[in-house]
């Protein structure tokens, strides 16, 4: 059976002969059918193209909200890793004072762990928001468990250094724990060479220079026990604090105080000189204890 198809006439105008198309009729509906499926996935796409479009401002802000968490979470990790540096100091000075007092820490071996706050690679692009924040987080959680168990075991060890401090302040008062001149340290404690014999020798003290008639103070309270003039040191002083400690101090320009006098932590006691064999202006600073020189720094808190 033939198919059926439709006619379709082209009438020109004039005398134009007229023209005629027969198409099968499935093959119209064909293209019928064909052109309306390319409109519907023209205007699929259309649609599809204006949604990602209007998408494109909220995916830039997305990124940039992204980075900015990170940048967040890295800036958080990295004050956590300052208290813990904090920490770490704040161990010292109460070791030092612990070592100033006679009063051993139990756990010398004790550290505190830190956070890499500082690890910049999960600033990278390839690190997502969750990648990076799981990270971060597990660091920072970790760090600040170390912390406070640490804050704890400390707050423990400083109640008990307070208790014990309560009851020795009157060695406290009498302890040197300041600088008692402003300067800078030209020679340490300990064995050097002479500026004089240019020959190894044991220095007794630090050398602190500052300029000239700057003021001295005493660093502890105590009583003034001599005051004169030595041959190598020039005009010096020497203050008994009690508990089997002594400074003494060299080079004077000027002594302020007399012997048997009483002086507290910070009063003038003389000014920076050049007196006796010294190359400039500078005070030469001794601790003794027990009549043995040890080093000033150690007392000596800032």
């Amino acid at each position: 059976m033939a198919a059926k198809k439709i006619t379709i006439l082209f009438l020109p105008q004039g005398t134009k002969k007229v023209k005629q198309l027969s198409i099968a009729r499935w093959l119209l509906v064909l293209a019928f059918f064909l052109v309306l499926s390319a409109c519907f996935t023209l205007a699929w796409i259309v649609k599809d193209y204006k949604e990602i479009r209007a998408k494109v401002p909220r995916l830039a802000s997305l990124e940039k909200q992204n980075r900015h968490q990170k940048e967040q979470l890295v800036s958080l990790a990295r004050k956590i890793e300052g208290i813990s540096r904090k920490m770490a100091e704040l161990k010292a000075f109460d070791k030092k004072l612990r070592t100033m007092v006679n009063l051993e820490k139990p756990d010398e071996n004790q550290q505190i762990a830190g956070v890499g706050g500082s690890d910049d690679t999960i600033m990278a692009p390839k690190y997502s928001i969750e990648k990076a924040h799981e990270k971060l987080v597990r660091l920072m959680y970790q760090s600040l468990d170390d912390l406070d168990k640490e804050i704890y075991s400390e707050t423990r060890e400083k109640e008990e250094l307070l208790k014990y401090l309560k009851t020795r302040e009157s060695m406290l008062l009498c302890t040197p724990s300041i600088w008692p001149v402003r300067g800078w340290v030209s020679s340490g404690f300990g064995y050097r060479i002479s500026p004089f014999t240019n020959e190894k020798e044991f220095h007794k003290g630090i050398d602190i220079c500052s300029r000239m008639r700057a003021t001295i103070v005493a660093p502890a309270d105590g009583v003034v026990a001599s005051v004169g003039w030595d041959f190598g040191y020039g005009r010096t002083v020497l203050i008994h604090h009690g508990y089997g400690l002594d400074t003494k101090y060299a080079h004077l320009a000027k002594i302020l105080v007399k012997k048997g006098q009483v002086v507290k932590r910070g009063q003038k006691i003389g000014l920076v000189g050049n007196s006796g064999r010294s190359t400039g202006p500078h005070l030469h600073y001794e601790v003794h204890l027990n009549g043995v020189p040890v080093n000033p720094f150690h007392y000596i808190l800032n």
